[in-house]
């Protein structure tokens, strides 16, 4: 994983901060949260984590592939261009109206499919590179 170079006002890393909230989660969010972590960081090696809009932990590869927001009934992974990708499993359950965004709620309880989660992360990064290829060409 490339680690961000920019640190936050109080010097930390962006993974650091990811860690603290995760620490600081001490339910079933914090567990969802790394778990989900854990997967996009094995689905694209080369992501960069970031922390933006006051405390939201953010994956990115060429653009932003998603957010990771926890909410007290809800971990969401809100996917950047979520509606022009394919999610055969049917993942995308919330954010479903929007034009451009697409987004997974996870609750206390749900088992999270690693590999269709996988697939939808390698997807959004195809597509966040597809645009940026094209225009060195």
């Amino acid at each position: 994983m490339k680690q961000a170079n920019d640190k936050t006002d109080d010097g930390a890393s962006a993974s650091e901060l990811i860690d603290a909230r995760i620490a600081e989660l001490t339910d079933w969010r914090g567990t969802a949260l790394a778990k989900v972590r854990a997967i996009i960081r094995q689905a694209d090696p080369e992501v960069v984590e970031t922390w933006k809009w006051r405390g939201v932990p953010v994956w990115e590869h060429a653009g932003i592939i998603c957010t990771g927001e926890t909410y007290k009934a809800a971990v969401k992974l809100t996917f950047a261009k979520g509606a022009s990708l394919p999610d055969p499993s049917g993942l995308f359950n919330s954010s479903l109206d929007g034009n451009t965004r697409r987004a997974i709620d996870i609750h206390e309880g749900t088992a999270i499919d690693k590999a269709a989660l996988t697939a939808l992360i390698r997807a959004a990064v195809a597509l966040n590179t597809a645009g940026k290829k094209s225009k060195k060409a």
